[in-house]
């Protein structure tokens, strides 16, 4: 058993090692969230004194927005659709290249690449070889075919932005899929291939299981940063043609500060919080519980 003293001293250095944590996680989390659902409660433009306190009034007007309706459900495809492609493609090419050979180095690195970019450059570059004179437009029309409405049609674009949101976002997908590939015990893979198991019946039953964790986190990780997808959208497509590819943290910042109505902004990101956080959890839940299926 350990003297008193030495407790106490090991509670105020534990104390001080967190302390720092601590206030870091207040300041940029705890306190800017509590600010949020604050000005969501007013009618605020963010210049005037003092916000008026509207209650739930702005709640109201976002649950029966069409345009808000329309940036949700852009959002929520892009995050489910960006979400299957980027996780698909990750754990395709972390197959591939999971092998610590120097070409699977440099492979790694060319995959990675995209993500490393700003989001701002991605958009302007793909806009500047999909855009209606942009490079592809430009090919096709000198050989006598037809212009493709990549930006310039709703579906097109929208598809056109899921597109390139994988595209740049896989690579980290990916690294972190051949993190977890190397983890799988390598007996077990032999085990398999003893016992005659095919190479889907391995990955099915072996590999899979095996990465769980990590196809958990990719998931999670992945369906967050797609349902804020913000700075893509405003150098590809500027939330058009007509407003249609706006997704909801577009559309909060253009309301916020384009139009003055921080309030209602504020609603708005509430709202995506808590959508973000609840399917955070649900997917979460679902992994577990298919993890727990397949060691049961």
């Amino acid at each position: 058993m350990r003297p008193p003293g030495r407790r106490r001293d090991g509670g105020v250095a534990t104390a001080v090692m967190v302390l720092p944590a601590t206030v870091l996680y207040t300041v940029m989390l705890i306190v800017p969230v509590g600010l949020a659902i604050y000005l969501s409660l007013t009618d605020w433009d963010g210049y005037s004194a003092a916000p008026a306190f509207v209650g739930g009034s702005n709640y109201g007007e976002v649950l029966s927005d069409p345009e808000f309706r329309r940036a949700a459900f852009v959002t929520l495809l892009a995050a489910v659709v960006g979400t299957v492609g980027m996780n698909v493609l990750g754990l395709g090419f972390g197959m591939l290249v999971s092998r610590t050979t120097r070409v699977s180095s440099i492979l790694r690195t060319i995959l990675f690449y995209p993500h490393v970019l700003s989001a701002l450059v991605v958009g302007f570059l793909w806009s500047a070889i999909l855009g209606t004179n942009g490079a592809v437009n430009s090919f096709l029309t000198s050989h006598g075919a037809k212009l493709l409405p990549f930006l310039s049609d709703p579906d097109w674009a929208t598809a056109t932005l899921i597109a390139v949101l994988v595209w740049a976002q896989f690579g980290v997908s990916t690294v972190l899929y051949v993190a977890g590939l190397q983890t799988v015990p390598q007996n077990l893979l032999e085990a398999a291939r003893i016992d005659g198991a095919t190479k889907w019946q391995t990955f099915r039953h072996v590999t899979l299981p095996a990465i769980a964790p990590v196809v958990t986190v990719n998931l999670v990780l992945s369906l967050v940063t797609l349902l804020k997808t913000y700075d893509l959208v405003v150098s590809l497509t500027s939330g058009g043609p007509a407003g249609q590819t706006q997704t909801l943290a577009y559309l909060i910042l253009w309301n916020s500060f384009h139009d003055g109505r921080l309030g209602f902004g504020s609603a708005q990101s509430v709202v995506l919080m808590i959508v973000t956080a609840g399917l955070a959890l649900v997917v979460t839940r679902l992994r577990r519980r298919a993890d727990q299926g397949a060691h049961a």
